[in-house]
């Protein structure tokens, strides 16, 4: 497309300031106008026609934590006031669903034939402990809409868990549902997370956990690490590594066709490796982030792809007028 070319305003539906500066960045590198609309308090017309140009979807489900406890709801009705209008939201309704629900992200990779740990989900106390002797080994919890690794906790029995409920101070996220999913043992203590923008591949990264499970590669996020993980894979450098894992690998290739199939345009997929080899997915992030150390490294800036992808394809799309 020429330069000269006129491009629409992206609006950039967000909670989190922070996150913002690279993905503004790669916007405006592409010649995009940006508005940033922050999603925390406000009010929706539905007769009033929202403004015309592309918009983004960048609500986190971890924004309970940043005292923005409505914005998940707020923004549950604005993707459908602007859907109603036509306008073409990049992680809509469909994607920010599954996004707001390990569950349903469960059920979606089961959908596709893509293995993933065995998943339940309960709610209060009693209820977790019964589902917990369902485990026959170690399991983990964690909250059904969570996002930066939380209430992730690994327990050995029921009655470890059992024992933990009692004491009161077991989280229980922010809205009472709680994921209980199958250990998978790592022969290495670390993730692969693969990252799609526009149903393509873009490439794949190992996360160490030696220090736990909060992983969000946003160099915004590493500055409140008290102390900085390390992963092997990356001679103990940084948490994050490239992965050798390539575009051709048939777990790629599921992931594209459930990122099509449910409308997920720009993603981080996470699985794990078990001692046999077997690849077990767990994770579909939607508000995906991207390392910027790493992308220096490897030559690719992710929120310059997103840019990238919606002037290659978004805008032509738009001035044919196909709203997809």
């Amino acid at each position: 497309m020429s330069s000269s070319v006129s491009l629409p305003t992206v609006h950039v539906l967000y909670e989190n300031p922070s996150w913002l500066p690279p993905l503004v960045a790669g916007l405006e590198a592409e010649g995009f106008p940006v508005r940033l609309v922050e999603v925390v308090e406000g009010h929706l017309d539905p007769d009033a026609p929202p403004p015309e140009g592309i918009w983004l979807n960048r609500m986190s489900p971890s924004s309970h934590t940043r005292g923005h406890g409505n914005s998940v709801e707020l923004t549950r009705e604005t993707l459908a006031w602007l859907e109603s209008w036509g306008r073409r939201v990049i992680n809509g309704s469909g994607a920010f669903e599954l996004e707001m629900s390990k569950l349903r992200q469960h059920l979606a990779l089961r959908r596709h034939g893509i293995e993933a740990p065995r998943t339940v989900l309960g709610v209060g106390p009693q209820s977790l402990v019964e589902l917990a002797r369902t485990f026959t080994g170690p399991f983990i919890t964690k909250h059904n809409r969570g996002g930066k690794g939380l209430g992730i906790a690994r327990f050995d029995s029921a009655d470890e868990l059992a024992a933990r409920l009692a004491t009161g101070d077991f989280d229980l996220g922010p809205d009472g549902k709680v994921i209980l999913q199958a250990y998978i043992e790592a022969p290495a203590p670390y993730i692969t997370r693969v990252e799609i923008v526009g149903g393509r591949f873009l490439f794949a990264m190992r996360s160490a956990t030696t220090s736990g499970f909060e992983l969000c590669p946003s160099d915004a996020c590493q500055v409140r690490a008290p102390v900085p993980d390390v992963c092997p894979a990356d001679g103990g450098a940084s948490k994050f590594s490239l992965s050798p894992l390539t575009a051709d690998d048939p777990l790629v290739a599921s992931y594209l066709r459930l990122c099509e199939a449910e409308g997920i345009e720009v993603a981080g997929i996470e699985f794990i490796e078990d001692r046999e080899g077997r690849r077990y997915t767990y994770d579909i992030n939607g508000t995906t982030n991207y390392s910027g150390v790493l992308g220096a490294r490897i030559g690719i800036d992710g929120m310059r792809e997103v840019a990238r992808y919606l002037r290659r394809e978004v805008v032509p799309a738009l001035t044919l007028g196909l709203v997809a």
